[in-house]
C-alpha cells in the first residue's frame, strides 16, 4: 500500500508552519516540509518527530523542483494534499525601489513554483485528494506599491479555480486561498519612521484552519474574515480605478 504524503512549502514559519500542524492530524504518513532555512526545518522535524521529511530547496530553482520530482518517482507514494504556500514580495514599495533579480525570484517562486508541483504532483494524487494554492486579498484587483505581488496571486487565483474544474472528473479538489494581511514575519512594522497599520490582520493560525476546512468542501476559493469578503464585494461593485485610488490614498504616507 502506497504511503500518503502532504506536501507544504514554505513550511518553517507564519502559515506553512499552522498548515503543518494541522497536517499532524489528518490520516498521512509523511509531511514532507519545504523551504531553504535547513535550521528551522530541523527544528520542524525534531518537533513532529518523524513524520516530517525536510526538504531544504530554493523553489525559484528549477533544479529544486527537479529533485523533488526525482523524489517523488524514487518513493512513489500517494499524495493526499499538495499546499503551496511559499511566496514572496515586496510589501508597500515603488517598482523603483524593485530590483530586476529580486522581480524574477518573485514571479518564479510565487507563480512558476506553483504550476511546476501541481504539474509533478497531480500523477500521484487521486480521488478525495486536495491541492491548497496560496493566493492573497490583493488578487481581486491591481494593486499599486505592491503591483507585482498581487499581480502573481491574481495569477494563481485564476489558474487554480480553473484547475479545480479540470480535476473535477479525478476527484481531486484545488483551492485558492485568499486572505487580507496575515500576522507573520513578512510583514515590515514601521515605514519612514511611522508604524504601519494594517486593517483586517488575523492570525495565520485563523486562515490555516478556514483554508482547510473549505478545500475539505471542494471550495474553489476560500475567503477568510467578514472584512475580506467585503473587500471582495466592493472590487464586484466600484470600478477598479476608484479602487486603485482609494488604496493609493490610504497608504500614501508610509511611500
Amino acid at each position: 500500500m502506497k504511503k500518503r504524503i502532504a506536501i507544504i512549502t514554505g513550511a518553517t514559519g507564519g502559515l506553512g508552519k499552522e498548515f503543518v500542524s494541522l497536517m499532524v492530524n489528518e490520516a498521512i504518513d509523511e509531511i514532507w516540509c519545504v523551504a531553504r532555512n535547513i535550521q528551522k526545518l530541523n527544528s520542524l522535524k525534531d518537533e513532529y518527530e518523524n513524520k516530517v521529511v525536510a526538504l531544504s530547496y530554493d523553489l525559484s530553482e528549477q533544479e529544486s523542483i527537479a529533485n523533488i520530482r526525482s523524489l517523488l518517482d524514487k518513493e512513489q507514494p500517494r499524495i493526499t494534499y499538495l499546499i503551496n504556500n511559499a511566496g514572496t514580495g515586496e510589501v508597500l514599495g515603488s517598482f523603483t525601489d524593485l530590483k530586476m533579480e529580486k522581480a524574477y525570484e518573485i514571479v518564479q517562486l510565487n507563480c512558476g513554483a506553483v504550476v511546476s508541483l501541481c504539474a509533478i504532483c497531480i500523477p500521484y494524487m487521486q480521488e478525495g485528494d486536495r491541492i491548497i494554492n496560496l493566493s492573497s486579498q490583493s488578487s481581486f484587483q491591481p494593486v499599486p506599491y505592491l503591483n507585482l505581488y498581487a499581480a502573481t496571486k491574481a495569477f494563481v487565483r485564476s489558474y487554480t479555480r480553473a484547475l479545480n474544474v479540470e480535476l473535477k472528473q479525478k476527484g481531486i479538489s484545488a483551492t485558492a486561498v485568499c486572505p487580507g494581511w496575515v500576522d507573520t514575519e513578512m510583514l515590515p512594522r514601521t515605514s519612514n519612521g511611522i508604524e504601519i497599520k494594517y486593517p483586517g490582520l488575523v492570525s495565520p493560525k485563523r486562515v490555516a484552519l478556514k483554508a482547510l476546512s473549505d478545500a475539505k468542501k471542494q471550495k474553489d476559493m476560500s475567503v477568510c474574515t467578514g472584512y475580506v469578503k467585503y473587500m471582495h464585494l466592493l472590487s464586484k461593485i466600484f470600478p477598479q480605478k476608484v479602487v486603485m485610488k482609494t488604496w493609493t490614498r490610504s497608504v500614501q504616507k508610509y511611500l
